[in-house]
């Protein structure tokens, strides 16, 4: 992420906003070195996005971490997330077709 956490933070929020649909920050990190995880919920799915560091040579890319239906599991992965790294940001994105809004590569 080339951006401060809290402008790239800010820029998803309004890229989820002009597609209409609706986002929130969860937990406010760090405003320039917080890392961001992303939860997006809908009615069937629930999915967590994490970023992974690019190795000398590879692309930034997001992924899962966890794959589950149950938002419970996703909220446990975070806290523990959040025990070793306090600066972390988490937004949540409710959308109706489950869709992500990350601009950058995301792993299936």
């Amino acid at each position: 992420m080339l951006l401060s956490a809290d402008l790239w933070v800010s820029a998803l929020l309004r890229r989820v906003s002009q597609a209409g649909s609706f986002a929130y920050i969860a937990r406010r990190g760090d405003k320039s070195y917080g890392s961001v995880l992303v939860k997006v919920l809908n009615l069937r799915t629930r999915d967590l996005y994490v970023l992974r560091e690019a190795q000398k040579g590879e692309e930034t890319v997001w992924m899962r971490p966890v794959e589950t239906l149950n938002e419970a599991d996703l909220d446990a992965w975070i806290a523990r997330q959040a025990k070793y790294d306090p600066d972390i940001w988490v937004v949540e994105i409710e959308d109706s077709e489950g869709r992500h809004f990350l601009t950058e590569t995301v792993e299936v």
